[in-house]
């Protein structure tokens, strides 16, 4: 009984050759209404002051908080494996996109 269960909940992810070459960001933008956050992945090169968004990501507040989970677990794993990592200072910039305010 136990293998069908298994069998049932199993989900055949499929990745493409461009989705598997990745996208590159270095700030991740977070808003959110009741239904949903939203994660922006921007690339922001140094002395450019415009940049424009990578990659966007809609899910729902469970789906984000258990991103959230699975953030926390794999930097844990690191860490444990690799050393501590360290924060660098933050930037002085300031982010204004003409949305409301976000964290990263």
């Amino acid at each position: 009984m136990d293998n069908q269960n298994q069998d049932q909940q199993q989900i055949n992810i499929e990745l493409t050759e461009e989705v598997a070459d990745g996208t590159y960001a270095n700030l991740a933008i977070i808003t959110h209404s009741f239904a949903e956050f939203v994660i922006d992945f921007v690339n922001v090169m140094p002395g450019l002051p415009k940049a424009k968004v990578k990659s966007r990501v809609v899910m729902t507040p469970q789906h984000a908080k258990k991103l959230m989970r699975a953030l926390i677990d794999n930097v844990k794993r690191y860490e444990s494996q690799n050393g501590v990592i360290k924060d660098q200072e933050q930037s002085s910039l300031p982010f204004t996109f003409g949305g409301p305010a976000a964290e990263a």
